[in-house]
C-alpha cells in the first residue's frame, strides 16, 4: 500500500503580474513543511507535481532541492481561475463596481459564484476547459499516481485540483468540492492511502508545521 501526501503549493503572488510563482512567505511555508517531514523521518520514493512553476518551487522547498527530476502531470494543474472570474464578470457587469481590483474577499466571493455556474455548465464565454474536462484530467492524474503501489508519494498541486481529487475519492457533489476548494490552506497536506484498487482519505488540510507559536501569521489561503 502506498501513502500519498497531497500538498497545496505555498503562497503564490496574488495581485501581481505573475501569480504563478511563490512569494517569499510561500517559500518559507514550503521549507517549514520540508522540515516537518524531515523531523518525522518521512521521505518520499515518488514525487509528482503539476507543470506550474509554483508546484515545482514548492517541491524544491520541501525537499531542499535534493530532487532534480519530478514526475510531472498536467492533470495536477489548477483550473484557470482568472478566466472563470472574467467570464463571470462579463455575465454580471452590474457587479463590476463592487469588484475592485486587489480586494481578495470580493474576488473570492465572485470566484465561488463563478465556480458554481461553471460546474452547472452555466458559465458562458470562451473558457479554457469545462468542469467535466477539469474533472477528467484530475482523475487521470489520480490514476497515474495510483499505479505506484508502494512507498510514500509527495504530490504537489493546487487547491482546485486537490479538492477535485478528494471529490473523486469521497464521491462528492460539485457544491462540496467547491466548498473544499476555498478552505485549503497554502502548504497544507492531505494524507491518503492508496492500494487494492482504491484510495482512502486519512486526513485533510493539515498544517501542523504552521499552526504553532511564532508561525500563525504564515497561515494563508491564496
Amino acid at each position: 500500500m502506498a501513502e500519498i501526501y497531497l500538498v497545496r503549493h505555498g503562497q503564490a503572488s496574488f495581485n501581481s503580474e505573475n501569480y504563478d510563482r511563490l512569494s517569499d512567505l510561500g517559500r518559507q511555508q514550503s521549507e517549514y513543511l520540508g522540515q516537518y517531514f524531515l523531523d518525522r523521518d518521512i521521505s518520499f520514493e515518488h514525487i509528482f507535481t503539476g507543470t506550474q512553476l509554483r508546484h515545482n518551487q514548492t517541491a524544491d522547498g520541501i525537499l531542499s532541492n535534493k530532487a532534480s527530476d519530478y514526475n510531472v502531470h498536467s492533470g495536477l494543474n489548477e483550473y484557470d481561475f482568472g478566466a472563470l472570474y472574467k467570464a463571470y464578470m462579463r455575465q454580471h457587469p452590474e457587479e463590476a463596481e463592487a469588484s475592485r481590483e486587489g480586494n481578495r474577499r470580493i474576488f473570492y466571493q465572485r470566484l465561488k459564484l463563478a465556480l458554481k455556474l461553471w460546474s452547472q455548465d452555466k458559465l458562458t464565454g470562451d473558457l479554457p476547459e469545462s468542469w467535466a474536462e477539469f474533472k477528467g484530467r484530475v482523475a487521470d492524474a489520480l490514476s497515474h499516481i495510483h499505479e505506484y503501489e508502494d512507498g510514500k508519494c509527495l504530490v504537489v498541486s493546487s487547491g482546485g485540483a486537490i479538492s477535485m481529487a478528494i471529490g473523486h475519492i469521497l464521491d462528492l457533489q460539485p457544491k462540496k468540492i467547491i466548498e473544499l476548494n476555498l478552505q485549503i490552506k497554502n502548504a497544507s497536506f492531505s494524507h491518503i492511502y492508496s492500494g487494492s484498487g482504491s484510495m482512502q482519505l486519512s486526513s485533510f488540510n493539515n498544517i501542523p508545521h504552521l499552526d504553532q507559536q511564532g508561525r500563525l501569521d504564515a497561515i494563508t489561503f491564496s
